[in-house]
C-alpha cells in the first residue's frame, strides 16, 4: 500500500473518532488564561519596585505571550474554528498585534515553505541558518579557512547569544515582506493591508501609548526585553521538533518524493511537557501529529498521539518522543556536531536514529 493510501486511511479513522471537530471553546479558554498571565506579569514588571519581582513578571509575561503566539499558530492553519473569520482574527491578534510579526509573512514562511519542505536543506528557512551557522555536516565540509574553524569550534558558543535577536529579525523580515507586497500592486491583497494595520497597532499599543505615561527609556527597555526574551521562548518551543540530530536533514532532491509519511516523521520529533508547557506550547509538543494533520485542533493531539504512534510502529515509520529538557539539550548540541544530510528515502525507512550525547561533547 502506498504512503498516500496509508495516510488517507489514517485521516478517515481520525475523522471517525471525532478529532476533526474544531475545539474552539477550549482554545479560547487557553487564550484567555495566557492573556491573564501576560497582563499580570506585565503589571508586576511595570508597577512593582522589587528587582526579583520584576524578573518574575517579565518571565511570566514572556511565557504568556508565547502561549498567545502558539494559539495564533493553530489559527493560522485554520484549526481553531470552523469559521474562517475567527481563525483570521486570532491569527492577526496573536502575531502582528501581539508580538509584531507579520501574519502573511508567517503564513508564507511556515505554511507554504516549512510544512511542505520540512528540514529540506536549502529550502526550509527554519533549518537553514547559513552563513551564520551550519546545521549539517555538508555545510561544514563545504566551508574553508576561518569559516570552517568557526563552524567546528565557535558557532555553538555564539548561537545562544545571537538567539536574543531572533524575534527582532523576524519582525524585520515580516516588515520587508509586507513592504515588497505593498509595492507590487499585482501581488497586493486585502490580507496584506490588514496585516500592516495590525503591525502598526502593535507599535502604537506596546510602545506609543505606554510612552505617554512612562519614561520613553523604560518603555523601550520593556519592548527590547519582551521581544528578546520571546526569541528564547521561540527557540525553547520550536527548536526541539526539528533541530536535534535525530530529526533528519533532507536533500532537496527528496522533497517531491512520494514518501510523504516517511519524510515528515523522520524530520520531526515530539517532546513531553508538564501543565505549564502544555499551556505555552498549544500542541507544538506533538509535532508529528501536527505535521501530518495541521488542520486538526491541537486540543485533540494528546489522544491522537496514541493512535499515530501505533500506526507508525506498525508501518515502520519513525516516531520519537523525548522529555522537553532532553531534546532542548540536543537542539543546542547539534551546533557542536551537525549531522549528515540524508540523500535517499531508503536511508530513513524503518530506522530510528539514536544519537547519544555526553556532557563532554561540549568541550
Amino acid at each position: 500500500m502506498t504512503e498516500s493510501a496509508l495516510l488517507a486511511g489514517l485521516r478517515k479513522e481520525i475523522r471517525e473518532q471525532g478529532w476533526g471537530r474544531k475545539a474552539t471553546g477550549s482554545i479560547l479558554l487557553q487564550l484567555l488564561i495566557n492573556l491573564i498571565i501576560v497582563l499580570t506579569g506585565t503589571s508586576v514588571y511595570l508597577m512593582v519596585d522589587n528587582p526579583l519581582a520584576q524578573v518574575c513578571g517579565i518571565v511570566a509575561s514572556t511565557a504568556g505571550s508565547m502561549g498567545v503566539a502558539t494559539i495564533a499558530h493553530t489559527a493560522s492553519h485554520y484549526a481553531a474554528s470552523d469559521r474562517r473569520w475567527v481563525n483570521e482574527l486570532l491569527t492577526y491578534f496573536g502575531y502582528p498585534f501581539f508580538v509584531g510579526l507579520s501574519a502573511t509573512y508567517w503564513r508564507y514562511k511556515h505554511l507554504t515553505i516549512h510544512h511542505r519542505s520540512t528540514n529540506v536543506i536549502g529550502v526550509d528557512e527554519d533549518i537553514n541558518l547559513a552563513p551564520w551557522f551550519a546545521m549539517s555536516r555538508s555545510e561544514v565540509e563545504r566551508s574553508r579557512g576561518m569559516r570552517r574553524w568557526y563552524y567546528e569550534r565557535v558557532q555553538w558558543l555564539v548561537f545562544p547569544v545571537v538567539l536574543a535577536v531572533t524575534g527582532f529579525h523576524m519582525q524585520k523580515s515580516g516588515l520587508v515582506y509586507l513592504i515588497r507586497k505593498l509595492s507590487n500592486h499585482s501581488q497586493l491583497r486585502r490580507a496584506h493591508l490588514k496585516d500592516l494595520l495590525a503591525v502598526f497597532l502593535f507599535f502604537v499599543v506596546w510602545v506609543g501609548l505606554p510612552a505617554l505615561y512612562w519614561p520613553a527609556v523604560d518603555v523601550i527597555t520593556f519592548y527590547l526585553l519582551r521581544i528578546g526574551l520571546m526569541s528564547y521562548a521561540m527557540f525553547v518551543v520550536l527548536a526541539p521538533a526539528h533541530f536535534p540530530a535525530e530529526a533528519a536533514r533532507i536533500d532537496d532532491r527528496l522533497q517531491n518524493s512520494e514518501h510523504l509519511l516517511l519524510l515528515q516523521t523522520a524530520t520531526t520529533i515530539n517532546f513531553r511537557t508538564g501543565f505549564l508547557g502544555k499551556l505555552i506550547c498549544s500542541g507544538l509538543q506533538y509535532q508529528i501529529e501536527h505535521h501530518l494533520f495541521p488542520e486538526i485542533s491541537h486540543v485533540h493531539y494528546p489522544k491522537m498521539s496514541v493512535r499515530i504512534e501505533k500506526f507508525c510502529r506498525e508501518h515502520g515509520f519513525p516516531y520519537r518522543s523525548y522529555q522537553w529538557e532532553s531534546v532542548l539539550w540536543k537542539s543546542l548540541l547539534v551546533l557542536r556536531k551537525p549531522p549528515d544530510v540524508v540523500t535517499s528515502a531508503e536511508m530513513l525507512r524503518g530506522t530510528v536514529q539514536k544519537t547519544t550525547y555526553k556532557c563532554t561533547d561540549f568541550i
